[in-house]
């Protein structure tokens, strides 16, 4: 009984640590990828609305697809509470796309970017005060910090004295892009909490139901503001479903169930430097010294994230 026991616990141990590992991994890919959407959102041209119609179809068939390839179509089947949960999730998804995607032409992509990412704030607020999760004084630190380098990172401070809020034309419409994106990481926060909570559906199961309750409910959008007219951009829309809807949901889902509450909230940043640097990489934008400083603080707020609350 005492051989039992001593091998047990290393072994419990070095499979925990092995998948945090893993759930790290999963995450900083699905991050990557998430980041290079503002190219296809870009390239496609398309109203919001539109956009985000397209990335759910597309993104629902792709998991079809698949799902009938792999022999899994029985596991979306969905009942009870797990369908509620799934339901709720694609509808705070799809809030969160609508409200994202809306604000960026009232502010900047910068703008839109920095203000949406306060979501990890929500994120550690309501684990730590409604599901009594443990949150470490590092994780703590760890945010603002990473939000400070977020902030720098995108441009916004070397920009802010000729930005929206110093044209009084533009004050109204800017404010509004500030409300939805404030909106959006509130509703993306919630996505968070919930696929945390139920584990008991699956990743590709949940990005599945998610992309098919955004089908229903924006059906009408392509047709209120106009179906893309060049073949490119439907080119466009398909990546956008299949590589940022099908694939990285399902790898960032499946990381979610390996990491602590405040991991998933930090490396949640792995998206938004992502996408600063295919910005960099595709329209050749310059980092300045103020973003290079802000690479670093969101760097190391990474590396000091990587442990879970004690």
């Amino acid at each position: 009984m005492q051989t039992r026991k001593l091998h047990a616990t290393p072994f419990s141990t070095v499979h925990a640590a092995s998948s945090e590992r893993q759930g790290l991994w999963l995450m900083v890919a699905g991050g990557a990828l998430l980041g290079t959407i503002g190219v296809f959102v870009q390239e496609a041209d398309q109203h919001p609305l539109t956009t985000v119609w397209f990335r759910c179809a597309f993104g629902a068939v792709a998991l079809l697809l698949w799902s009938a390839a792999s022999g899994t179509l029985k596991d979306l089947r969905l009942r009870g509470q797990s369908l509620w949960l799934a339901c709720a999730t694609g509808c705070l998804m799809l809030l969160n796309w609508a409200m994202f995607f809306a604000a960026i032409p009232r502010t900047s992509i910068a703008v839109a970017t920095v203000v949406f990412h306060i979501q990890p704030i929500w994120v550690i607020l309501f684990s730590a005060v409604f599901l009594r999760q443990p949150v470490s004084r590092g994780q703590w630190i760890a945010t603002p910090v990473a939000l400070l380098g977020l902030a720098l990172t995108t441009g916004l401070l070397d920009n802010m004295a000729s930005g929206p809020l110093a044209g009084g034309d533009y004050n109204s419409d800017y404010l509004t892009g500030l409300l939805l994106c404030i909106g959006g990481s509130l509703s993306y926060a919630g996505v968070t909490l919930l696929a945390k909570s139920g584990q008991a559906v699956g990743p590709f199961t949940l990005s599945f139901w998610q992309c098919a309750v955004g089908t229903v409910v924006l059906a009408w959008a392509p047709w209120v503001f106009g179906w893309p007219q060049q073949a490119s951009a439907w080119g466009w829309l398909a990546g956008l479903g299949v590589i940022h809807t099908g694939l990285a949901y399902v790898v960032l889902f499946a990381g979610m169930a390996r990491l602590a509450l405040g991991q998933i909230a930090v490396l949640q940043f792995v998206y938004p430097l992502a996408a600063v640097l295919f910005d960099w990489a595709v329209y050749g934008t310059r980092l300045s010294l103020l973003q290079i400083a802000g690479v670093s603080l969101m760097g190391l707020a990474l590396w000091t994230i990587r442990k879970p609350a004690g």
